[in-house]
């Protein structure tokens, strides 16, 4: 997604509200133009970060990531497990004067089932959680190795605690069509690779 007609947009609105000012306006609306050009972009790729991270919300166990390609971002979509929306790349879309439409968009493959139970309360809700670093690290080290995002992993972790202290149910594919009790009676917990 290029940013530059966004960010030259914000210099002529700067320049126009200068001129109304007068000359020596003017003169400064020049002179602070080219140094807040990089604070500006900055200031639209935090906007464009935070956005995706509540659409990424609403969006678990799929996510859309943005990502630096120079100077400006792209965005990545990882479409949730059994959603047929979306199969390939997008094809870019030039911005116009309605909606922000990003024009460098991927969309990943889907990524394993999270299982996590469908409720019939709708909408999120946000916490904090402090976890000390070692046990952050190796969340998100579980759910990388799963595909999924921080997020979604414990969303899914906290489902199935709450579902008898097991993690949601996975496909039966994913066990190798075993049945997740052991030999002589014995159970296991976690998944079979």
């Amino acid at each position: 997604m290029d940013l530059t007609p966004y960010v030259e947009n914000l210099r002529n609105e700067l320049a126009v509200a200068a001129a109304a000012g007068g000359d020596e306006a003017r003169a400064l609306a020049e002179r602070l133009t080219l140094p807040l050009e990089s604070a500006t972009r900055l200031t639209l790729l935090n906007a464009l970060s935070a956005a995706m991270g509540e659409v990424t919300r609403d969006l678990a166990p799929g996510s859309v990531d943005v990502r630096l390609r120079g100077l400006d971002p792209e965005f990545v979509v990882t479409v949730p497990p059994g959603s047929d929306a979306f199969h390939g790349d997008v094809p870019p879309v030039a911005p116009q004067a309605g909606p922000v439409v990003p024009s460098a968009t991927q969309v990943a493959p889907p990524v394993a089932p999270s299982a996590v139970p469908e409720s019939d309360e709708s909408g999120t809700a946000r916490i904090n959680l402090r976890l000390p670093a070692h046990l952050k690290a190796r969340a998100e080290e579980a759910a990388g190795r799963e595909g999924l995002s921080l997020n979604a992993w414990l969303v899914r972790a906290v489902a199935g605690a709450l579902d008898g202290g097991r993690p949601a149910a996975r496909p039966a594919a994913d066990l190798g069509g075993r049945s997740p009790r052991g030999i002589g009676g014995q159970s296991f917990t976690g998944w079979v690779h």
